[in-house]
């Protein structure tokens, strides 16, 4: 499966199974193994460097089973084909959200300019309120 043109998975570490889909459909649902499930050894892989396959153990924690695979499935479709082909979709699309290394944030302090305009902001504040009061009587 390609990811793009620099990354591509083997579909030997790709394991398929099918599976009755759930929902309505008439007869055709009970007969059908139309739902496809996708199990990827993400460990067993070799193609990807190590910091994407942690991106998307990161990203992906919910998706993954107890042994480290990746799971997806799919059942919006009515063939098989359709299911499987979501599937490898929606891997590339995981693969290639990994594949974006995010930016390092640094930490900024408040310019002098603003901590002075915020101080006068609380100073006016606290003007209006004290004037909202009436004269103090002992």
């Amino acid at each position: 499966m390609i990811i793009n043109e620099r990354y591509h998975i083997p579909d030997e570490e790709l394991i398929w199974t099918f599976a009755r889909s759930g929902g309505p459909g008439g007869q055709n649902v009970n007969k059908v193994n139309s739902r496809a499930v996708l199990h990827w050894r993400l460990g067993a892989n070799t193609s990807l460097p190590p910091h994407v396959r942690d991106r998307i153990r990161a990203l992906e924690r919910n998706r993954l089973t107890t042994e480290g695979d990746l799971l997806l499935q799919s059942q919006t479709h009515r063939t098989q084909e359709r299911n499987r082909e979501a599937c490898l979709e929606r891997l590339a699309d995981i693969v290639r959200r990994a594949l974006i290394v995010p930016r390092v944030r640094y930490a900024t302090k408040p310019t002098r300019g603003s901590q002075l305009r915020r101080l006068e902001a609380k100073k006016a504040r606290g003007r209006t309120k004290q004037e909202r009061r009436g004269p103090n009587v002992d």
